[in-house]
C-alpha cells in the first residue's frame, strides 16, 4: 500500500498563491513579506484565493518578524485575527509562540489552538529555535498541533536532515512532521527518502522575483511521488 505524499506551497503574496493554486501542490500556506520568513497575510488576499481555488489553505498567524517571543498587545492581535479569519473558509492556522527562553510557550499556544478550533493547526519554524527537538515535539504533540515545519533545528533541511529523520520516527502516528526550509528539487528527493517524511513544505522560488514557480510545484510534487 503506498501513500501519496503530499506538498505544501509557502506563497508570500497573492501572485504566488495564484500560481500554487494552478499547480499540483496539496495545500497553499498564506502569508506575507518573505523578507522577514512570512507574517499574517493581508485579509483581502485570504478571501481573493479562497474565490480561486478550493486548494486547502493554511494561514499564518504572526504579528511581527524578528523572534517568536510577542508582547501582550501582539498576543491580542493574533487572537482576533484568528477570530476573524476563521470567517474566511480556510483550513487551517500556522503560528508559535516561544518564550524568551526561546521554549514553547504553553498556556499562549494552547490558547491560540484552542481559539483555532475546528481548525487544525501547524507550529512552524519556531520549533527550530528551541534547544531540544524531542522535548519541544512532545509539548506541541500535547498541545493539539497537527503539524510541525522544521528543517531539523537548523538553518535549512540539507543540515538538518538526521535530527528531521528522527523526529518523523519518534512523531508516527501522533504529529505530521514536515521538512522545510531550503527545498528545492535539487536536494527534494533526497530529503525525501532519507527522513520518510510524508509532508513536504517549499516556497518552490528559484529566482528573487519573489514568486513560486509553476514548473518547480510541479516537478517538487512529482519527485516526492516518484518510486525508485
Amino acid at each position: 500500500y503506498y501513500k501519496m505524499k503530499k506538498l505544501e506551497i509557502a506563497c508570500f503574496n497573492l501572485e504566488s498563491a495564484l500560481v500554487a493554486a494552478k499547480s499540483n501542490a496539496d495545500r497553499i500556506e498564506l502569508c506575507a513579506d518573505a523578507s522577514t520568513g512570512g507574517i499574517t497575510p493581508n485579509f483581502e488576499d485570504i478571501k481573493t484565493l479562497r474565490k480561486e481555488t478550493d486548494k486547502n489553505i493554511m494561514v499564518m498567524i504572526r504579528p511581527r518578524g524578528g523572534d517568536f517571543c510577542y508582547s501582550d498587545e501582539e498576543f491580542e492581535k493574533m487572537k482576533s485575527e484568528i477570530i476573524m479569519i476563521k470567517n474566511f473558509r480556510i483550513d487551517g492556522f500556522v503560528f508559535g509562540i516561544l518564550n524568551e527562553d526561546n521554549e514553547i510557550d504553553f498556556e499562549r499556544n494552547q490558547e491560540l489552538v484552542e481559539l483555532s478550533k475546528p481548525f487544525p493547526c501547524t507550529f512552524h519554524r519556531a520549533f527550530d529555535r528551541t534547544s531540544d527537538a524531542e522535548d519541544s515535539l512532545q509539548i506541541v504533540i500535547d498541545l493539539g498541533f497537527k503539524t510541525i515545519l522544521t528543517s531539523g533545528l537548523d538553518s535549512n533541511v540539507d543540515y538538518g536532515k538526521r535530527e528531521l529523520k528522527n523526529l518523523v520516527k519518534k512523531a508516527e502516528k501522533q504529529i505530521t512532521i514536515m521538512p522545510g526550509g531550503g527545498l528545492r528539487s535539487t536536494n527534494i528527493e533526497e530529503i525525501n527518502s532519507f527522513t520518510n517524511a510524508t509532508y513536504f513544505h517549499s516556497s518552490a522560488m528559484i529566482d528573487d522575483s519573489g514568486i513560486a514557480n509553476l514548473e518547480e510545484i510541479n516537478r517538487l510534487k512529482s519527485l516526492i511521488n516518484s518510486e525508485k
